[in-house]
């Protein structure tokens, strides 16, 4: 994230420059949109477990994991807790999904500076063809009599 501004200030000499700030840009992009994924998931957790325990009595038992270590309490103290580990996760999610959008731009400014243009390899194009044709008929493999 913070080659943002490293790949602003410096003009790519070669092909193979933009090349690699372009794989570069696209690698930054993955590597928010998966952090945003693993969040979420979190976040859901985060979800099950306080429609889990709201329900229940506060002074009911309960247990909760704190940097591995299994420690006791009672709904009404987790309960709060849980509730701002997700407020805190989902705003994190906010300022990434921002993040992400930015990325985004600054790639597709990126590849209409240097006209860059995806193209799938020939193999790609013929691979889907044998599966358009493979779906419609069936086959038997038949392995050599023995």
């Amino acid at each position: 994230m913070a080659s943002t501004s490293e790949s602003d200030s410096r003009e790519p000499v070669n092909e193979q420059a933009v090349a690699t700030i372009y794989a570069s840009l696209k690698s930054e992009l993955n590597q928010i949109h998966s952090k945003i994924t693993e969040l979420e998931m979190e976040a859901s957790e985060h979800s099950l477990v306080i429609n889990a325990i709201q329900p229940l009595d506060p002074s009911r038992r309960c247990y909760r994991m704190i940097g591995g270590v299994l420690v006791e309490r009672t709904v009404r103290e987790v309960l709060p807790a849980v509730q701002r580990n997700k407020e805190g996760i989902e705003e994190v999610i906010t300022r990434l999904n921002e993040a992400l959008e930015k990325k985004k731009k600054e790639l597709a400014n990126f590849e209409a500076k240097y006209k860059i243009r995806i193209r799938k390899p020939d193999g790609a194009a013929k691979d889907e063809n044998a599966r358009k044709e493979g779906s419609s008929s069936q086959g038997v493999l038949v392995g050599p009599a023995s």
